[in-house]
């Protein structure tokens, strides 16, 4: 019986189609229609439907329309400007990846380049400047040197563009030419927005140039203030930033341009408002009238406010801005406090930055409002949001010293909720109000006392702890809340583990009767039986206290604590005056240095002129009223600090010159074979006035840094240590630096002579000194 068979067209495979003769159809198809038409279709209606689903195809990425570049190239002849604008976004997307092709192109650029219509003048240049290959970028010079002198403000205003684009393409081939002086005559152009273009196009180079400086006088900058009324909003922005390179020789020229350009607070576009609020803050450090810095600061506070009433993104732009202003002039928004409160339908992120700005702006004047709206936002139903409330009402009794009971009495209230994130929220800031009012009111530490079974959280649990050995001699039963914690330490995170450490020992030491039975068995956990290098290092430091002298244990673990202020969240000096001359960048959304955010980024700074008010900025102090940690306890001496950038010779240098000073009468007390003769074996190096306890940690690799670092010879980075005889140095005046995890020894490698290991620990190899 005769079957017919079934011989399925080409470019099926198994009955399916192949997606490469699928591709291949569709370039083909498309390629029917982009040649169709013929003379009949005198408006090119078939081209232009054509040339709309090859974009539509670029668009979605699909790059098998590169096959059809021959054709598009043959099109760009035609006399239509929407066909000319198709073929061109073509001829940008696809150029460098069949640049041999995009040359034909080229021909019919510079044609197109002396055309009487300024639009395709203009779309031919922009289009060559948007190309980088090699020869298109080459030929684009000389047409933009002619058309930066074209009659029609269009094209010159694009001609200026592209000196930026062509300068990012190639700087040198730039720089060469004349190009940025003709860009710098434009200046005196007679059209605001050339003018704007232009500026801007030098700002562009100049960011990007260290051999480009630019320079504003009085007489420029007051003209390019007369023309901001006249230049669109982009170019008002653009004129805006420009003005930040003017630098007043008079503190009467800051005062008069910061007027002028305060009309501009009122647009109704947010980039030319917080650009002008930039500006207007930049220009108050070069005010010396105290009062017209005032009336210039109540004039910021309208404009931030009437940003609130836009989208939710540009309204946390505004907000985080805000939160840097506040911080640099704190006279802005004195008196808004209300518009910063939170609606229903705001979203988290602008929830979280008003109750940041509702902190900073809450006085003791407004206090009992303020609590009233933190007291309702702590039973929404977002728990993020709550725990931030929360929080913001510790801090603000920190703050707020007249109205700490008030904020405490609320604290309360919520924790009786007995809702969970609440009460160990709630937990944690109380522990901070103890430690900035110590002795005040530990009567509220019952009612902590009661809600332990809340707690499951490691910061929680924590802060109960510290409440517990801090306060172990006023707790009845301290030792039994202490050991209900201590049940499951193995089990604990090490920032709980490292509290329950602290807390036993203050029980301890206030409770000797009570803790001696706790002390050893969580000392012996925390040095024995834990792989943590901090936990084991504060383990044996107590152990070691304990053992010598119970005074000088006292005084260590119970002295005066550091003073807890509201301000530690706010930015150092030096990030703060660089931040404000970056408002309403991306910067400020992070808050954080603009070369954080962009690497390539120039750093904005003051310049110093007569002008220049000094004695007002955030870095008026400069550092000398902040010690760095390295200098507590060795005034005098000069600090050692880590280099970043992995700058290890630099790091030598300033450890070499510390312990330069500390003399050869205590270096020589270091005796680095000394015998061990400690508590508990714990091993330490020197048993003179200078005393180092080495770690005892898991070894990690050892660092043998090239030759040539230092002077003196090689820096080598010993593994913690376990036994004492695996190194003997011959020396006994070499410095040595240590911190928590290494032992650093400078020192020639001749000095430093093999002995045999005794001791494993573990099955690990243990280096030791």
């Amino acid at each position: 019986m005769f079957l017919p068979h079934y011989i399925p067209p080409t470019g099926y495979h198994n009955g399916l189609r192949s997606p490469f003769a699928t591709a291949q159809g569709k370039v083909a198809e498309l390629r029917l229609e982009l040649n169709s038409g013929g003379k009949k279709d005198k408006n090119h209606a078939a081209k232009k439907i054509a040339l709309k689903k090859i974009v539509a195809n670029m668009t979605m990425s699909n790059n098998d329309m590169v096959a059809l570049f021959p054709d598009i190239v043959g099109c760009m002849q035609i006399p239509s400007l929407e066909i000319k604008k198709m073929c061109f976004l073509f001829l940008v997307n696809y150029a460098r990846m069949k640049p041999e092709v995009a040359l034909k192109a080229l021909p019919t650029l510079e044609e197109d380049m002396h055309d009487t219509n300024p639009l395709v003048r203009a779309l031919a240049l922009r289009t060559m400047s948007y190309i980088h290959v090699r020869e298109f970028v080459e030929a684009t010079v000389p047409p933009t040197k002619q058309l930066l002198r074209d009659a029609d403000p269009y094209v010159r205003k694009t001609a200026a563009f592209c000196v930026a684009k062509l300068y990012d393409h190639d700087k040198h081939l730039v720089e060469a030419s004349d190009l940025i002086d003709r860009l710098n005559a434009m200046l005196r152009d007679d059209n605001p927005t050339v003018v704007a273009s232009a500026l801007a196009s030098l700002m562009d180079i100049w960011e990007r140039s260290d051999a480009i400086k630019l320079t504003i006088d009085y007489g420029n900058a007051s003209k390019m203030v007369q023309i901001l009324p006249d230049c669109s909003e982009w170019g008002q922005t653009y004129i805006l930033e420009a003005l930040m390179s003017y630098v007043p020789q008079e503190s009467s020229e800051a005062l008069l341009l910061a007027e002028r350009i305060s009309p501009r607070l009122s647009h109704s576009n947010s980039a030319v408002v917080l650009t002008c609020i930039r500006v207007i803050l930049y220009l108050m450090n070069y005010i010396a009238d105290q009062k017209q810095i005032s009336l210039l600061c109540r004039k910021l506070s309208p404009p931030l406010v009437t940003l609130l009433a836009k989208g939710p993104e540009v309204q946390y732009l505004a907000l985080r801005n805000a939160l840097l202003i506040l911080q640099r002039r704190p006279e802005v928004l004195r008196n808004d406090i209300r518009v910063f409160f939170c609606k229903y339908n705001d979203p988290i992120y602008v929830k979280v930055t008003k109750l940041e700005l509702i902190f900073m702006l809450a006085t003791e004047k407004n206090i009992d409002e303020v609590l009233t709206e933190l007291r309702e936002y702590a039973t929404e139903i977002d728990v993020h949001f709550v725990r931030k409330s929360v929080r913001a009402i510790g801090k603000l009794a920190i703050k707020i010293e007249p109205a700490a009971r008030q904020c405490i009495n609320t604290l309360l209230e919520l924790v009786a909720t007995k809702v969970t994130y609440i009460v160990q929220e709630a937990t944690v800031v109380i522990r901070n109000i103890f430690r900035k009012y110590p002795n005040q009111y530990e009567s509220i530490i019952s009612t902590l006392c009661e809600n332990l079974d809340s707690l499951d959280e490691p910061e929680a649990k924590s802060a109960m702890i510290w409440v517990i050995g801090q306060y172990a001699s006023r707790i009845e039963n301290s030792d039994v809340l202490l050991e209900d914690f201590l049940y499951s330490f193995a089990d604990e995170p090490v920032e709980v583990q490292l509290a329950l450490l602290t807390a036993t020992v203050k029980l301890f030491i206030q409770r000797p009767t009570k803790g001696q039975e706790l002390v050893p068995k969580v000392l012996k956990w925390a040095t024995e039986d834990t792989d943590n290098p901090d936990l084991r290092d504060r383990g044996y430091m107590y152990w070691r206290l304990l053992s010598s002298d119970m005074e000088t244990a006292k005084a260590v673990v119970m002295g005066e604590k550091p003073a807890i202020t509201a301000e530690s969240e706010k930015l150092d000096p030096v990030t703060l005056e660089e931040m404000c001359l970056n408002v309403g960048t991306l910067a400020t959304v992070y808050l954080k240095p603009v070369q954080q955010v962009f690497r390539s980024a120039r750093p904005r700074k003051l310049i110093d002129s007569p002008a220049l008010q000094k004695h007002t900025l955030p870095t008026a102090n400069g550092l000398d009223g902040q010690k760095s940690l390295s200098t507590f306890g060795m005034e005098g001496q000069p600090a050692v600090r880590p280099q970043g950038n992995g700058d290890l010779a630099a790091a030598v240098d300033a450890a070499d010159e510390f312990f330069a000073g500390v003399g050869n009468q205590q270096m020589a007390h270091m005796n680095i074979n000394g015998q061990d003769d400690g508590f508990g074996g714990s091993p330490t190096v020197g048993r003179g006035d200078m005393q180092y306890v080495v770690n005892q940690n898991a070894p990690e690799q050892a660092y043998h840094p090239t030759s040539g670092q230092g002077a003196n010879g090689d820096l080598l980075m010993i593994a913690p240590l376990v036994t004492k005889r695996a190194l003997s140095i011959s020396s006994s005046t070499w410095p040595v630096f240590w911190n928590r995890r290494y032992v650093w020894l400078w020192m020639n490698k001749e000095d430093v002579q093999s002995a045999p290991r005794d001791s494993e620990a573990g099955g690990k190899k243990s280096v030791v000194l």
